[in-house]
């Protein structure tokens, strides 16, 4: 890996700066914006500025240290010579870096060691406390896992193409991708690729989902002609999924309370042949209400910002279950891998209500290759 082209190192500092320093923007559409902003540039150089950018952000508590600060705005350019000097990325002297005293940086770098485990494995103190918690011993495995750069799955959209079609497809667009054991649509690129830009993304056969989230659609057991509510639809990937194995028969309502991303839901299931979806935006309580005992099948994706919004406010998940009607089944969902999140959430929700039954549930944690998640399928009984 070499940084020696200076635009490259411009945008990336620029992308920097908009991800750490404006309002609620998201890494992957910021640099999707700038990859999609310098078309010119060629598939290494993109390469190199994804892989930067995402390592930066991934090691930034780590690179602070190095740095002997924190990230501000006028040391973004200190932060990517800490990030080469830290991964030995060949850079450049562009005048961005003059006036950057590297000794002190190289000097901690020389020592080899770091002060605590929250600096080697860059996320906060609190963090690194709860993980070793409630995971053990297996915390720092896990911990090792998430800070590895994840693959690149697509899901084969089954309403068009199969996963075998979708890797001949995207071969003619030199996109080399094989099939995954055990996920029946999965599709892993064996490099990153922009495939937005493919004429297999336009046509709708794929949407980009990782191989964990897929096992969401399967683990819900839909049939076709049923009715299906996703309370937590967000953008749609996993409705989408849930539509391709209905075979676009039946029903599914689509909620959440963003109206944009329900707009952007609308958007992917036109491109991917979807029909039988509807959206809905949670304005009230009487959108849940008019939906109550109503469902065959029920998804809970329970909103967690991977680890820890749902401590504050555990209960709200749960009001959706009333959808449910009686003999149906539900899916929560968590990309967390904290015990308080996962299963002492559903122990808790199957004791105080004696109608539902745990049918199975499955952990998948981030050693095991793809996202760690968590699901629980429920019955409701009477």
């Amino acid at each position: 890996m070499e940084l020696i082209h200076r635009n490259l190192a411009i945008g990336i500092h620029d992308a920097l700066q908009e991800t750490f320093f404006e309002k609620n923007k998201y890494a992957d559409k910021v640099i999707e914006r700038l990859l999609k902003a310098h078309r010119k540039w060629g598939s290494q150089d993109r390469a190199v500025v994804s892989e930067i950018f995402y390592n930066i952000i991934r090691w930034k508590r780590r690179l602070e240290y190095y740095m002997g600060e924190s990230v501000k705005p006028d040391n973004v350019y200190k932060l990517i010579v800490a990030y080469c000097l830290y991964s030995k990325t060949n850079y450049k002297r562009f005048e961005e870096f003059e006036g950057i005293k590297i000794a002190d940086i190289t000097t901690k770098l020389k020592k080899g060691t770091v002060p605590t485990k929250s600096i080697e494995y860059s996320i906060p103190e609190w963090l690194a406390e709860t993980l070793e918690k409630e995971l053990g011993p297996i915390w720092e495995k896990e911990m090792k896992a998430l800070n590895e750069q994840a693959p690149t799955v697509l899901r084969a959209n089954s309403l068009k193409t199969s996963a075998k079609e979708l890797i001949a497809d995207l071969a003619v667009e030199n996109v080399v991708a094989y099939t995954v054991k055990n996920y029946p649509d999965a599709v892993q690129l064996e490099e990153k690729k922009n495939v937005f830009l493919t004429s297999a993304f336009k046509d709708g056969l794929f949407e980009v989902q990782d191989a964990t989230s897929q096992k969401i659609g399967y683990f819900l057991d839909v049939k076709e002609g049923q009715r299906v509510v996703d309370v937590c639809a967000g953008a749609g990937g996993k409705t989408l999924h849930l539509a391709a194995l209905m075979g676009n028969k039946g029903q599914i309502i689509a909620l959440d309370i963003y109206e944009w991303k329900l707009a952007e839901l609308k958007r992917r299931a036109k491109r991917a042949g979807a029909h039988n979806i509807e959206t809905r935006m949670i304005s009230d309580n009487k959108v849940i209400k008019r939906l109550h005992e109503t469902a065959d099948r029920l998804l809970i994706d329970a909103p967690c910002s991977g680890l820890g919004v749902l401590k504050r406010n555990p209960d709200s998940k749960w009001n959706y279950s009333k959808i449910l009607k009686k003999g149906g089944k539900m899916v929560y969902a968590t990309c967390s891998i904290l015990p308080s999140e996962n299963n002492e959430q559903v122990a808790e929700f199957l004791k105080n209500n004696p109608d539902f039954k745990l049918i199975k549930d499955e952990k998948i944690m981030p050693s095991q290759g793809y996202d760690g998640f968590y699901m629980a399928l429920i019955e409701r009984l009477a």
